[in-house]
């Protein structure tokens, strides 16, 4: 599954998070219910899914109650079923109400973004290719949202733009005068010892950038039947360098992706189309 989230930025976002909902200021629960009174809750799924987010919504009702009493019954990773309790709580029924949203919201995303990974990696159906994210995430939760794709069965491609160097059409095109896939790997490899991603959107580019010996080498939105032909062109040449397919990647088509030979299929929508799972919380009555 990898490493967890940093506990100081899970406070961090939360407090946020509890900010922006003005969870302290709730003015509903504050005129009808007794600060002193405390109650017992469970936070249940309404649908089968792969659990994310548990940290989180723990780091909630501790902000709104350190004393409260936190009984976790399931693990992030794990697959749950409808109706399944995941969190049982016994704390101020001021916090447990007015931090209900805030917490269900990151479970429900979290859990999301983790069911629709692992569903393209049972998709894929290949131990030897890997399910890899993009940077086309929200704003601020960038390490929320890859740490669900992992807890899902993918794997984290760059967390950020100094992590490794990708090499588009847009940078040699920009460059005065326009360079070739060759000389921009030439030239990066002068001045960094970073992994070095190049993409191509043909043949004969994926003929040169081979040459070039690039640490991998991207097919951006090639058809299967190209993907094979590619795989086939870099089995002769260099077999060392991984290929990774992009672009256009759904559940309906990653099996014949990943049965193409490519070692690496990275797809945008894990973070940016996941559909939140639904959880509630119900207060149990006394």
């Amino acid at each position: 599954m990898g490493r967890s989230i940093n506990r100081k930025t899970i406070n961090m976002i939360i407090s946020r998070a509890l900010a922006e909902d003005d969870a302290r200021s709730d003015v509903t629960t504050r005129s009808l219910v007794n600060a002193r009174q405390v109650s017992e809750a469970h936070i249940f799924v309404k649908k089968d899914a792969v659990l994310c987010g548990m940290d989180l919504a723990r780091s909630v009702f501790r902000q709104l109650d350190p004393s409260a009493r936190i009984k976790v019954s399931c693990k992030d990773g794990e697959n749950i079923r409808r109706g399944e309790t995941v969190l049982s709580l016994k704390a101020r029924t001021r916090a447990l109400l007015s931090g209900e949203r805030v917490a269900l919201n990151f479970l429900g995303y979290l859990s999301g973004i983790a069911t629709l990974t692992s569903a393209y990696v049972q998709a894929a159906g290949r131990q030897q290719v890997q399910i890899l994210d993009t940077r086309k995430t929200t704003p601020t939760l960038r390490e929320f949202e890859k740490y669900a794709v992992r807890v899902g069965g993918g794997v984290n491609h760059r967390m950020s733009l100094a992590d490794m160097v990708m090499i588009k059409d847009n940078h040699r095109e920009v460059c005065q005068p326009e360079i070739s896939i060759a000389e921009s790997i030439q030239k990066v490899r002068s001045q960094t010892r970073k992994r070095i991603v190049i993409e191509v959107d043909t043949m004969a580019q994926l003929a040169e950038a081979l040459l070039a010996g690039p640490d991998i080498i991207l097919l951006d939105n090639m058809t299967p039947s190209t993907m094979k032909k590619a795989v086939q062109m870099r089995d002769r040449i260099d077999p060392s360098i991984p290929l990774e397919a992009s672009g256009g990647v759904s559940l309906r088509r990653v099996k014949a992706i990943a049965q193409t030979g490519v070692e690496r299929i990275s797809i945008g929508a894990l973070t940016h189309s996941a559909v939140s799972v639904d959880f509630s919380m119900e207060i149990l009555k006394k």
